[in-house]
């Protein structure tokens, strides 16, 4: 049986069962919206905005060339992948897939390196694991520190292991002129190539911000769909039979086998099913942080598009999913067991991660919260931008005032 029939015959099988469970159908369908508009849409509208501005303004070039002589060792990937990896991770998923994606069309990095840095950069945001996940799941907001260190420190360790992906490599920047000059010419030469007039830009921008926006709330409600409709069949019974076998090998309560096998196809829906098990607070924990690791078919799904148009394959991305996933669970168990001293101590020394209710709240709250986290990372950008041209500006006037 062809690839195309093979897809023809499960499209028609999950049809007749969403008509046979219309009103589970419906109600997954109002839930996945709900989760959309109140967490994943504040969440990144801004982020999303924020990162294609900077890219049409030069920015990411700029960075791209400060950040080259630390990418390209540690990752082995060229500096304009840091801009990638930092909206990625104060964003969160799907946006440093998309960011990738676009740095690849530009041709700013080759296939292989753009399979490495999707893999590590398309990570889930903190407002989400401390608000949406340690708050509003597990009523727990001092985890959130714990799930974020474990997340981050495993994307790290990803990037690292993905420097064993091999192919093509492009060429290290040409070092004509001082550090801080190449990297002025290289926002010059980025805002050139394209083009357009600021009006024009932040229009664009706006429009394809909510075209990709809508595409990730499709992708969420159609799989929160078909977790609930294959659930009501039964047809995950074997599925979840096997899976508690599995995890009482690592000594793990079999009620966390609902949140693995729901985590599987959307994160938001694992984690939440682990929050409500009957498992302990560090299981529930760590089955959390492995979920949000693996982040579910729905955010591989909504990577692949972010991706279209590219040559980059989705197996190196499938496979740090599943690293991923390893490496957070494992610090996550770490940190709520032998080194619990971490996280108390960062929780200790910033305050303000003890009252993180500024994203336990409505749309409106979400949002904003999520802006003032993009104009934070933007006016840092400012700021370094500033920095640089007054001392490249002092220099100039040193020397001209010495001939």
């Amino acid at each position: 049986m062809t690839r195309n029939r093979i897809l023809a015959l499960l499209a028609t099988i999950v049809t007749v069962l969403i008509v046979m469970y219309s009103e589970i159908a419906f109600q997954a369908s109002l839930d996945g919206l709900k989760l959309w508009f109140e967490i994943v849409l504040p969440a990144l509208l801004p982020f999303f905005v924020m990162a294609d501005l900077l890219m049409g303004l030069g920015v990411v070039h700029f960075i791209g060339s400060l950040l080259e002589p630390i990418m390209r060792p540690l990752f082995r990937i060229p500096g304009v992948g840091g801009f990638a990896v930092a909206m990625g991770l104060a964003g969160g998923y799907p946006l440093g897939a998309r960011i990738t994606g676009e740095l690849e069309r530009a041709k700013l990095i080759t296939t292989t390196e753009a399979e490495r840095l999707v893999s590590f950069s398309n990570t889930a945001d903190p407002l989400f694991m401390i608000g949406a996940v340690a708050v509003g799941m597990f009523n727990r907001p001092e985890i959130g520190v714990t799930l974020v260190l474990a997340h981050y420190l495993g994307a790290v360790l990803v990037g690292f292991t993905m420097r064993l992906h091999k192919g093509e490599e492009s060429p290290p920047l040409p070092r004509h002129g001082g550090y801080f000059s190449r990297a002025l010419r290289a926002l010059e030469k980025g805002r050139k190539e394209d083009g357009r007039p600021f009006g024009r830009m932040f229009g664009e921008v706006v429009q394809h911000t909510f075209q990709s926006m809508l595409f990730i709330g499709g992708c969420i409600m159609i799989f929160s769909v078909l977790v609930q409709v294959i659930e009501a069949t039964g047809l995950l019974t074997p599925v979840k039979m096997a899976a508690a076998q599995v995890l009482a090998v690592f000594g793990l309560d079999s009620s966390l086998t609902s949140a693995v096998i729901n985590g599987f196809f959307e994160t938001t829906l694992g984690a939440q099913t682990a929050s409500q098990s009957l498992a302990p607070l560090a299981a529930q924990a760590t089955i959390a942080s492995l979920v949000i690791g693996w982040s579910g078919l729905s955010v591989h799904g909504q990577v692949a598009a972010m991706l279209a148009g590219t040559k980059v394959s989705m197996k190196p991305f499938l496979a740090a999913r599943v690293l991923h996933g390893l490496f957070a669970a494992l610090i996550t168990a770490l940190l709520l067991g032998p080194a619990r001293f971490v996280p108390v101590y960062i929780t200790e020394a910033i305050p303000a991660l003890n009252q993180p209710t500024y994203v336990d709240g409505n749309f409106a709250a979400r949002l904003l919260a999520s802006a003032q986290l993009a104009a934070s990372l933007t006016l840092i950008i400012i700021v370094l931008l500033a920095i640089i041209w007054l001392i490249k500006r002092i220099i100039y006037i040193s020397f001209r005032s010495r001939d």
